[in-house]
């Protein structure tokens, strides 16, 4: 039937004077249209025979001037939509023919999946193997075709949905630690204010220190230096004590040989000894600080 109705369509848009599709086609007041070549070149031909400004249809004879001829564009839409019909049937036609046999598949093959002719059906290469009509292997086929397009289309949704759950993770993970960062940032400026603090307190108390120690080593010194005056005056005494007379070396020895033996610097070496045992500076190491700093998180 379709095959008749493509006849039939075909004859409407062959041109009658080439007898193939009409190609350009022009029509006249009759409804007769003509390819434009074809239609010009017996324009001219009849001209050159009679002479005439006129002409006549090559169909009916219908009396015409050149200038009367005009485009058929439904005609040629409708040719242009023939040919791509005929081509699309051309190639189904083609495609429903065995390409080694030329005859028509008409069974299917369950072992090998295949299409067959009925030459293919007996030869060596398909003997012995189970085959069915198309007709019942689309049936079936169909059937199982739609269960595992149905099991495909669920796998998709699954994998849609896991790419938005990542994608909802990823969003969730990324403000978190966008959010942990700037946690961090302003703990560590609280750390750094403590130990500018810190720092601050220290150098206050070592300055404190210094200043201590410095003046006890000032009120050593001033100490140091009147031992050593002491000391002078001992040795010019004892040394004029012994180019004395007799009398003069005598007189009150008890109370030099007193002097020289209570003369020593052991208080000032125990002062500077103790001194260096006092602690310059208590700084925590820095694990006692990230601890504190721990505890304060907390």
């Amino acid at each position: 039937m379709a095959s008749k109705l493509l006849t039939n369509i075909k004859e409407e848009v062959t041109c009658p004077i080439c007898l193939d599709l009409l190609k350009e086609p022009l029509s006249l007041d009759c409804g007769h249209s003509f390819c434009k070549a074809c239609i010009t070149a017996a324009n001219k031909e009849s001209k050159t025979s009679q002479e005439e400004k006129s002409s006549n249809c090559p169909v009916c004879q219908f009396h015409y001037c050149a200038k009367e001829l005009r485009p058929n564009w439904h005609v040629a839409n409708i040719v242009e939509r023939f040919r791509e019909v005929k081509v699309s049937s051309e190639e189904g036609q083609k495609r429903n023919l065995c390409e080694r046999h030329e005859e028509k598949l008409l069974l299917f093959c369950k072992k090998d999946g295949k299409v067959l002719c009925w030459v293919c059906e007996r030869s060596q290469e398909h003997r012995g193997h189970q085959t069915v009509p198309m007709d019942e292997a689309v049936q079936e086929y169909q059937e199982k075709l739609q269960t595992a397009l149905q099991k495909v289309r669920e796998e998709q949704q699954e994998a849609e949905m896991l790419k938005a759950n990542l994608r909802e993770q990823r969003t969730s993970w990324k403000n978190h630690m966008q959010n942990e960062k700037r946690y961090n940032q302003t703990q560590f400026k609280k750390l750094k204010t403590m130990l500018e603090h810190e720092e601050k307190n220290i150098v206050q108390k070592l300055d404190s220190e210094e200043k201590t120690i410095l003046d006890s080593l000032d009120s050593v010194e001033d100490e140091l230096a009147q031992h050593r005056q002491m000391v002078k005056d001992l040795i010019s005494e004892l040394e004029h004590r012994l180019q004395e007379s007799t009398v003069g070396m005598l007189q009150d020895v008890h109370s030099v040989m007193e002097r020289s033996k209570n003369l020593t610097l052991k208080k000032q070496k125990a002062f500077l000894k103790e001194q260096k045992k006092v602690k310059v500076s208590q700084i925590p190491d820095l694990e006692v600080i990230m601890q504190m700093f721990r505890g304060e998180e907390c």
